[in-house]
């Protein structure tokens, strides 16, 4: 081969195809390893899910038999009692209403 654009155009057909390797393992690498941290990542995300259904289950199941806070809702109040509460509640309300009425009616 000794003219000197037959070599250089050979030259540059391998340079291509060996570029094209190149990049072609890197793409597939960077693909790989992406897939890799997307499963990995669904997999921690799906453990996450797993625990806290588990939890939940759990504090439900605890709630139901009565134990742990006693069933206390929030205010304190037995879950028990919290039809009661309402009702000393809206009594309460009634009673106050009642007052505010009679009070804004009195004569100054």
């Amino acid at each position: 081969m000794s003219n000197p654009v037959t070599r250089a155009f050979f030259i540059g057909k391998a340079f291509a195809e060996i570029l094209g390797e190149k990049v072609e393992d890197t793409l597939t690498n960077a693909l790989s390893e992406f897939g890799k941290f997307d499963a990995e990542q669904r997999e921690k995300f799906r453990q996450v899910a797993e625990e806290t259904m588990a939890r939940a289950d759990r504090e439900m199941a605890q709630t139901n038999r009565g134990g742990g806070d006693g069933g206390k809702t929030s205010n304190g109040a037995s879950s028990g009692d919290l039809q009661e509460t309402i009702d000393d509640l809206r009594a309460e309300i009634a009673s106050l209403r009642s007052a505010l009425n009679a009070h804004r009616n009195s004569p100054t």
